[in-house]
């Protein structure tokens, strides 16, 4: 597949079918008709007339619970779900065809480029991002899907503006796991009437699911694997839930056995961490596993208690490791309640990347890569993420020292680990907030923002590889230290008025070229970081006034 270059059209595609019509209004652009099919309409028509109610009402939950902890209500371990925890008996459908081996799993977003690198990678397992490592453009949302579609069935190929031509060549491929977008986020080019009877935007979840699903299901069982996929930012079992109900009806839809879809669910929010049992309860005839979401939980965590006083404010970025008390709590939780119930444990991405230019700064990202891996397959994890091919040998070699011939080890329960609430919430680290930690959030979070807005999901920046829930963790805890009233360990108060003088270094300092989008950058910075109102999301109005598609 290369590039497409055909002017783009805009006429709409709609559906007849009962329920509520769909309607595309995204430029069609060549090749774009492979993927929105009327079959595949037809199909989200289904999804959204049985669903999208639902997903609403677990939108409004997610609401309800932060004003019920922002107001002093810690989460806790669920009475009414407690006889699903205290049985023993229950477990979950476990790997599928071509996941029974997990231990080094890329992610990375769906270009072409990329799509080939992640499958000539050497790695276990793909996850195929269209969610935190993917700017949500038209033409990243379709033509990740063609990607995709043509590597599935073998067909893709890419050649490069200076010419090189790009090809799947490796003998043995990973296996593919996509990940859609979460619940949260909308689709704007397709929208449907909803059950107020307004035409709405479409939800950015049901419609990389379901594009993804009724094109490849079939070709990915006919390859010996199947329909696998990560599950982001659930927040409760009721949202597992409803994702569980959206793979049984797709499997019956399209005539395959029920159990076939498999999930891996990214716990990665502080909720979720109180209803690991319950999540893996719901989606239990179509789970794998969980997969420790670092990033985004670190975030969630600054989310929810960002009003709650200076015991929950946290220092700078870099000083929330992987070993202090609380992330330790969540990830021998997350073990233990996996292998418990036959499901695989999947380690975070460390954001450490080499620099090939710099041996110096490579060395040290493989150190830093090698100790986190150490660390992960010493407690259990069956496997874990990476970013970056050459980090593969590295994560492998940790992985292998314990796993040795085994393909898991989800036979080792971890009865060793005794977790309380109070464990998951113990933020107490101990370390200063800095003005190089300060600096680093403004500096970070403006240049992901100004890559996003050009399309560029995961970016490399200063040696770490960035996507939108590095960048959640900038923004949240700058607004954090200014309403907590923080002051850095220099003396200097955190301020509005100190933060728009760093936004000016940023700006000024910046490499700047033609159609840069660094203002816009600033401009949504200050919007999620220094407003009064903190936004859940710096996606959401990021992505619905300032993400562009090129005609």
């Amino acid at each position: 597949m290369t590039t497409p270059t055909a002017p783009p059209t805009t006429a709409p595609i709609q559906t007849t079918q009962q329920g509520p019509a769909i309607e595309v209004t995204g430029p069609l652009r060549d090749r774009y008709d492979e993927i929105l099919t009327p079959e595949a309409i037809a199909f989200l028509t289904e999804l959204h007339h049985r669903f999208a109610s639902r997903r609403h009402d677990r939108l409004a939950d997610r609401m309800r619970r932060r004003f019920e902890i922002g107001n002093g209500h810690d989460p806790r371990f669920r009475e009414d779900t407690a006889h699903i925890r205290e049985d023993a008996e229950w477990q979950v459908a476990g790997a599928g065809p071509g996941l029974e081996d997990r231990r080094v799993e890329i992610t990375g977003p769906t270009d072409p480029k990329m799509t080939i690198n992640a499958l000539n990678s050497g790695a276990r397992v793909w996850l195929a991002d269209q969610e935190d490592a993917t700017s949500p453009t038209w033409k990243n949302v379709i033509e990740g899907q063609l990607s995709l579609r043509d590597a599935i069935r073998g067909e893709l190929s890419f050649t490069s503006p200076e010419g090189k031509e790009y090809r799947v060549t490796a003998e043995r491929t990973p296996t593919i796991v996509m990940r859609p977008r979460g619940w949260h986020l909308p689709e704007k080019h397709i929208s449907f009437v909803d059950r107020a009877g307004r035409r709405t935007s479409a939800s950015g979840s049901l419609v990389d699911f379901g594009l993804y699903f009724l094109h490849n299901a079939q070709s990915l069982i006919d390859n010996g694997r199947g329909p696998y996929f990560y599950i982001a930012k659930i927040e409760s079992s009721e949202e597992a839930k409803l994702w569980d109900d959206v793979f049984s009806f797709s499997e019956e839809y399209i005539g395959i056995p029920h159990g076939t879809i498999r999930a891996t669910v990214l716990i990665e929010t502080l909720p979720a961490a109180f209803e690991m049992d319950e999540i893996l309860f719901e989606l239990r005839d179509h789970c794998a596993g969980l997969n420790a979401g670092r990033w985004d939980y670190i975030f969630s965590i600054i989310k929810n208690y960002r009003g709650r006083g200076a015991r929950f404010v946290l220092p700078d970025r870099s000083e929330v490791t992987m070993t202090v008390p609380f992330m330790r709590a969540y990830t021998e939780l997350l073990v233990q309640t996996c292998h418990k119930r036959g499901a695989f444990a999947i380690g975070g991405m460390s954001a450490s990347i080499p620099n090939r230019r710099d041996p110096e700064a490579t060395a040290r990202a493989i150190e830093k890569v090698a100790a986190d891996k150490n660390r992960e397959a010493g407690d259990g994890f069956d496997g874990t993420w990476v970013a970056h091919p050459d980090l593969i040998p590295t994560a492998l070699a940790e992985f292998d020292a314990v796993l040795g011939d085994r393909p898991n080890q989800v036979d080792r329960q971890r009865d060793d680990v005794h977790v309380e609430a109070r464990d998951l919430l113990d933020l107490h680290i101990g370390r200063p907030i800095t003005a190089q930690g300060v600096r680093d959030n403004v500096s970070v979070a403006i240049r992901y923002l100004e890559a996003w807005l050009r399309g560029l999901g995961a970016v490399a920046i200063d040696n770490l590889m960035e996507d939108a829930a590095t960048a959640e963790i900038s923004r949240s805890q700058v607004w954090q230290w200014i309403h907590q009233d923080r002051s850095t360990q220099e003396g200097t108060p955190i301020t509005a008025e100190y933060v728009e003088g760093l936004i000016t270094q940023v700006l000024a300092q910046a490499t700047r070229s033609a159609g840069d989008r660094f203002e816009d950058a600033a401009e949504i910075f200050r919007e999620v970081a220094l407003q009064e109102e903190f936004p859940t999301f710096l996606t959401l109005g990021a992505y619905s006034r300032f993400l562009v598609d090129e005609a």
